[in-house]
């Protein structure tokens, strides 16, 4: 009885059981009543509803018959076949629904004590950051007797529209549930980062190179206990071949099926990639190539076909080849459950949360939203997040998400906002906001979409990195939350200042007067440094005592570094800055003065050598751009 999650509307399940057991009445939920605001918004179901009890409805009701299947759910008249996917998904991992529903097996009716029958059910859902526990009462909405939505097939089996209806709850009344997204309602019910893919925009079924390579990341997520659906953009209306235009489908299985027959099939080693689905209307099949009783089957030894489950019956499941998955779904959900763990045999990844807000303020350096990149002026006015990519090259996984808008639906709004983010590659010392673009470089952009989230998976060079989370559009205010997965701890954190702050000792120790931002590009016919005729070179870049240094360059004597530090200088009027090149050895210098007055254009230096001998050139040159302000937050 005890959890973790937080009681949504301060609802405690334990104590509302306990009291109403003790009172020998049944629940009757005061946040979710049985009343047509529970049920709709604007369009009412298609005749008179009546609220019933399971035991009303059946004679012997449970809230699993046979253990919990894929194969349960029936969609009903509400427009939330996303849901329901997203349900046959969950059916299939015993680790995920007995989180969502917990104390299941206490949760069953016991018909040998129906005294401890209270009417009252609880179900969890991971709702941005947090598990929340939602209770709900068992009273369904029915028409003529039957259930109007989500339904097991089996008549006195009710975990399904149970769920649909604390779902429902959560999301402000059943109407709300009309449209959505099957990956949204998968990351509710397990926390996990899903990643959108459009297959039409992307034309996998055209290019083989590309679709062989997402088969893999397929196979490797449903492999990993991760979640996947698909569906077809337009009206829900069935195709020619069976497929619903406008429907989500839930995939039950990603396999490289073995081709032929006996042990011939294993020496020739020849697979299929195909892709298992099912619709939650528990009918209407893809009729196409390896649908149930089609003559590619016969292909398939019998051995494999038993493994695979064959069953040809119209129950809404069937497997199509991967070619044609790509070629007639629009899009996909990818959702990842990602490890965290410390104690693991798999990859392990380093998780940092951080939860903001878009808010406006008249105040430039005080404002937090300040749209996508088309708008210059303002753009760097959004959140920005720091982190380090420690490792030579790392993958890293973003999700930016902003809170679910479903219960605002009946109030008329009810649309996310548009949203996505930036990664600028940034000096390796920063560490204050980033006012101004100066040779920092965007690395990566994600889409820019009226998505409850929007996720990214790109590898990374060694280096320090910023992202900016935004809105589409200036002025817009939201609430975010920004995941940021890495191999290794990244340190990832918000910038809040826009400069080094003023304290009770700078009056002794001195106060910056001038920000000097360096970058250096690379050299050019370096002095040789080993045998090969080659170098291992790196730059070094200092100023008043501190220094950024960049990775080393293997075997080179054109070395590119596109290395940049920021240094915000006490002492203006003397020599900025050293940048010095060098492998095991000294391999050469320059000296900059950082003035205002400089140039910002890129420029190419003679490497001289150091000490006394400043004077002498030495072989090689070095390609950079500085600038200075005395405005420290110009940079």
């Amino acid at each position: 009885m005890f959890s973790s999650a937080v009681p949504y509307k301060n609802q405690q399940y334990a104590q509302l059981k306990t009291n109403f057991i003790n009172d020998k009445t049944l629940f009757e939920d005061p946040e979710f009543p049985a009343t047509n605001a529970s049920l709709y918004f604007k369009k009412p179901p298609p005749g008179i509803v009546t609220w019933k009890r399971p035991a009303e409805i059946s004679n012997q009701p449970h809230l699993f018959v046979k253990g919990i299947s894929s194969h349960d759910l029936n969609q009903g008249v509400v427009g939330n076949c996303w849901f329901v996917a997203a349900c046959s998904c969950l059916a299939l991992k015993p680790d995920l629904w007995k989180k969502v529903i917990p104390d299941h097996t206490a949760q069953e009716w016991d018909h040998k004590h129906p005294e401890n029958y209270a009417g009252i059910f609880h179900f969890q859902f991971w709702v941005f950051g947090e598990w929340v526990d939602v209770v709900v009462d068992d009273r369904l909405p029915t028409i003529n007797g039957e259930l109007i939505y989500c339904h097991s097939k089996d008549n006195n089996e009710f975990w399904s529209a149970l769920l649909e209806k604390a779902y429902a709850k959560l999301s402000g009344c059943y109407e709300s549930l009309e449209g959505g997204n099957t990956g949204d309602a998968v990351v509710d019910f397990s926390g996990a980062v899903a990643e959108a893919i459009n297959l039409e925009t992307e034309a996998y079924y055209k290019d083989q190179k590309k679709q062989e390579q997402l088969f893999e990341d397929l196979l490797k997520v449903y492999d990993r206990g991760g979640i996947i659906s698909c569906s077809i953009k337009v009206c829900a209306l069935p195709m020619a071949n069976g497929l619903v235009k406008g429907h989500a489908y839930s995939v039950t299985a990603v396999k490289k099926v073995r081709m032929g027959h006996g042990l011939l099939a294993y020496f020739k080693n020849e697979t299929i990639p195909l892709i298992r689905m099912r619709n939650p209307w528990g009918k209407t099949e893809w009729k196409g190539a390896w649908s149930d009783s089609s003559e590619e089957w016969s292909k398939v030894g019998d051995m494999e076909r038993a493994n695979l489950g064959i069953t040809v019956e119209d129950d809404g499941e069937f497997w199509m080849e991967f070619t044609d998955w790509c070629k007639f779904f629009s899009d996909a959900d990818l959702c990842r459950l990602i490890n965290t763990s410390v104690i693991s045999v798999h990859k392990t990844w380093n998780e940092v949360v951080h939860f903001g807000s878009w808010t406006k303020n008249a105040e430039p350096l005080l404002n937090r939203c300040g749209g996508c990149a088309n708008h210059k002026p303002t753009f760097l006015q959004n959140p920005q997040f720091l982190f380090d990519v420690t490792k030579e090259a790392d993958e890293v996984l973003i999700a930016l998400q902003q809170k679910d808008m479903k219960s605002h639906r009946k109030y008329g709004r009810g649309e996310n906002l548009s949203i996505g983010f930036g990664v600028f590659k940034v000096e390796l010392n920063r560490k204050y906001r980033m006012h101004d673009i100066l040779t920092q470089q965007c690395v990566e952009t994600s889409t820019y979409i009226n998505a409850r989230a929007v996720f990214m998976r790109c590898t990374l060079q060694q280096g320090r990195y910023i992202i900016i989370p935004t809105t589409f559009e200036p002025s817009t205010l939201g609430d975010y939350m920004i995941r940021v997965f890495t191999d290794v701890d990244s340190g990832c954190r918000e910038l809040m200042e826009d400069k080094p702050k003023v304290k009770c000792w700078s009056s002794f120790v001195g106060y910056p007067q001038a920000v000097t931002h360096v970058y250096v590009h690379g050299a050019e016919e370096l002095q040789n440094q080993d045998n090969s005729g080659g170098a291992d070179p790196y730059v070094i870049i200092s100023c008043e005592g501190r220094s950024v240094r960049s990775t080393i360059k293997k075997d080179t004597l054109q070395p590119e570094f596109t290395t940049s530090a920021i240094f915000y200088r006490k002492k203006p009027r003397k020599i900025c800055c050293h940048c010095v090149i060098c492998d095991d050895e000294f391999m050469g210098q320059v000296v900059l003065s950082g003035s205002v007055k400089d140039t910002y254009e890129p420029q190419r230096l003679q490497l001289r050598k150091r000490g006394r001998q400043m004077a002498d050139e030495m072989p090689g040159s070095i390609s950079l751009r500085i600038a200075t302000s005395t405005q420290l937050t110009a940079m």
